[in-house]
């Protein structure tokens, strides 16, 4: 699904004539706005586009969502060296204050979407279209708009609950909302998202990559684990097996820009390796994994800058046979990358990031990878439920979906009669290890235990530094001044 620059134009000029009535007056009759777009199915097809853009940006998936492995341990910045990358380095060792400019981008990230998705919400329902298009656009809606409140709470709490276009005369400095109300709408959302939306099975062509039923069934098992609803947990990881979902025979398979949405894959931001944008942009449709992560120096691949480089604690939590370790890193002596042997001079650590490279032969220039980012897959699903069964006290049934994702590794089934705690810290280090450098190791450090669990691991590998106010991001400051509404969370 090729997400164009002129969604954006659209969608801009939309967002601005909901603001400004002099817009409306001065722009020429050419301009797109609310009393001339909206009218063919075209238009609502081209506003959804429009919507799931802003997940490809660096302010997202593109850069700082990855990004987090490193404030969790996983690795260190690594790149340039000297200012490269300070915000992440700061926000790793636990300094970060809220004029951090990563902080900013992911505050700033989600709105862009979240807006989108509510003009979409607002006119499509009245729109004179085929009823099962509509259904499947407004499914995305409420699936794009619940995954961009669940990006903003999890990193700062509470935020302002935006559900309706803003329009001449409402508030424009709105009061974060409770957590447990920006919850409930996430939830809300992603109900809808599942009832409306078709299975993923039924996307073809250009439509192959929206999110379908198990990309919402799959995010609201995920609202459900964060939240300790471990039933609804279970019941929705059943429902996306159901749909067909099942894991890749090959572990590697999932990160092979050749094999794109595959049976794993419950949604991915999708990026087509178009270099006629400029790298740095949003209209820009490459990603920058390859180019950021790639061994600096080593010419493996197409720009090579050398960002998150894996640490020695985090190599030396492979078990003995783990399949997913050459896939996942580069060391010296493991296997070759383009015909290329690694050489351990080539990073801060003695190790790069592997999984995400793209070899020349397929993206021969730095701003033109067509390296998807996953965002769900169905090895989460089956951990997810694993974790769930054994907080329910079911145990010996939570060994079934933990050894499926362990077998898939080239790893013996875990071993029976095990503890709950015991199990649950098996269950984490196999999501350590399965998901790693994708985003989310930093939300499991921090819904265990009320966020204890990220406080004992992280001082543990030696960030002392980690407190409880770290659990969340500070309110960056420029929003604040923005609007004087906003509470700073506790501690900035």
């Amino acid at each position: 699904m090729k997400l164009k620059p002129f969604f954006i134009a659209i969608l801009t000029i939309v967002l601005l004539s909901g603001c400004n009535k002099d817009f409306l007056v001065k722009s020429p009759e050419y301009s797109v706005n609310t009393a001339n777009f909206f009218k063919t199915k075209d238009d609502a097809i081209s506003a959804i586009n429009g919507a799931y853009q802003p997940l490809q940006w660096p302010k997202l998936y593109n850069m700082r969502m990855w990004t987090t492995d490193i404030m969790a341990g996983n690795s260190i910045v690594g790149a340039g060296g000297g200012s490269d990358g300070i915000e992440t380095t700061n926000e790793a060792n636990f300094v970060t204050t809220p004029d951090n400019p990563g902080v900013l981008d992911l505050w700033r990230g989600p709105w862009p979407g979240i807006l989108r998705t509510n003009i979409i919400l607002e006119k499509v329902p009245s729109m004179d279209i085929n009823e099962a298009l509509k259904n499947r656009i407004l499914g995305e809606a409420h699936f794009l708009r619940g995954l961009y409140y669940f990006i903003l709470v999890r990193f700062f709490g509470g935020v302002p609950l935006i559900i309706k276009p803003v329009n001449p005369g409402d508030d424009l400095r709105p009061k974060r909302a409770s957590k447990t109300d920006v919850y409930n709408e996430i939830i809300l959302d992603f109900q809808k998202a599942a009832d409306l939306l078709p299975a993923r099975s039924t996307y073809t062509g250009s439509d192959v990559g929206r999110a379908g039923k198990g990309a919402a069934e799959g995010m609201l098992a995920k609202v459900y684990l964060t939240l300790g609803d471990w039933q609804k947990t279970v019941d929705l990881c059943n429902s996306v097996k159901a749909l067909g979902f099942a894991l890749d025979p090959s572990y590697a398979d999932n990160f092979d820009p050749t094999q794109k949405n595959s049976i794993e894959s419950l949604f991915e931001i999708q990026y087509t390796g178009d270099a006629g944008y400029n790298f740095w942009s949003n209209e820009n449709q490459a990603s920058w994994l390859s180019t950021f992560t790639g061994p600096r120096g080593s010419d493996m691949v197409a720009g090579g800058w050398g960002w998150d480089q894996p640490t020695q604690e985090f190599m030396d939590s492979y078990e003995p046979g783990d399949l997913r370790k050459d896939v996942t890193v580069l060391y010296e002596g493991g296997p070759s990358f383009a015909g290329k042997d690694y050489q351990k001079s080539y990073s801060l650590t003695g190790y790069n990031l592997r999984k995400f490279l793209v070899p020349k032969s397929i993206s021969s220039s730095y701003d033109n990878s067509p390296m998807d980012f996953p965002v769900l897959r169905y090895a989460d699903v089956l951990l997810m439920k694993a974790e769930a069964l054994n907080e329910l006290g079911r145990t010996s049934e939570a060994e079934i979906p933990l050894d499926e994702v362990r077998n898939r590794a080239g790893l013996p089934n875990v071993s029976g009669g095990l503890t709950k705690e015991v199990f649950r810290m098996k269950v984490l280090h196999e999501r350590r290890m399965e998901l790693a450098f994708e985003g989310q190791r930093w939300f499991d450090l921090i819904r265990v235990n009320n966020g204890q669990y990220a406080i004992d691991f992280l001082h543990a590998i030696g960030k002392s530094n980690m407190s409880k106010k770290f659990l969340l991001f500070p309110i960056p400051q420029k929003a604040i001044d923005a609007n004087p509404n906003l509470t700073q969370n506790p501690g900035y």
